[in-house]
């Protein structure tokens, strides 16, 4: 079957002045085979929540979605293997992964290590895109998510990590990852329950 042309996820030739925001969400298509994670479903299912109401307010608003996702030790794989692999019976992610599948007008990226911005096109994706913010979500707070809010920071890139749209097996190093985002890279933590997407977004 043939993709339509308007759901298509395309991004200016040229860089677009970098003016908007995107949503990124990280590590939230997966089987969620690691250590900890019976002991976080609960938390897991309320951060799938979040971010599902992120999805929706960037959709009315018409701010590009970006998930970058692991490729979990497989070079081969590509998007939608990892999903098939999410949803699969038996998967301890399949919840999360069929309410979050992205959709054809999504981007997609598979990233090798922990940051979202090492060895992937992400760098070069988001100035053709326009984006000057980043709304950070997923797994887990204090590795990936952390990792790639550092390298956005780098790049001058203001950043969101809401408190309830992230996860960690780890509850006090959630605390302390939040801290530190805060403190060391000026990223606003407040939940979805406490700012708006636009508001955030429209704010300089």
């Amino acid at each position: 079957m043939s993709q339509d042309p308007a759901e298509t996820p395309t991004a200016p030739f040229r860089d677009a002045p970098r003016e908007g925001a995107a949503l990124l969400i990280i590590d939230m298509i997966s089987e969620m085979d690691f250590r900890g994670i019976d002991a976080m479903q609960g938390e897991l299912a309320r951060v799938v929540d979040a971010i599902v109401r992120l999805r929706e307010e960037a959709d009315a608003a018409k701010i590009p979605i970006l998930y970058v996702n692991d490729n979990f030790g497989e070079w081969h794989s590509e998007r939608s293997r990892l999903v098939e692999r999410a949803q699969a019976a038996g998967s301890k992610g399949r919840a999360a992964a069929e309410r979050l599948a992205p959709r054809d007008r999504d981007y997609f990226i598979i990233k090798p290590q922990s940051s979202g911005f090492y060895s992937t096109n992400l760098p070069v994706l988001l100035p053709k895109l326009g984006v000057d913010r980043l709304i950070l979500t997923g797994i887990s707070t204090d590795m990936c998510v952390l990792f790639t809010a550092a390298d956005a920071y780098m790049r001058d890139y203001r950043l969101w990590v809401p408190a309830d749209a992230t996860a960690t097996p780890a509850r006090d190093r959630k605390a302390w990852a939040l801290d530190l985002l805060a403190a060391n890279l000026g990223a606003e933590t407040a939940s979805t329950e406490r700012l708006a997407l636009a508001d955030w977004a429209e704010n300089d």
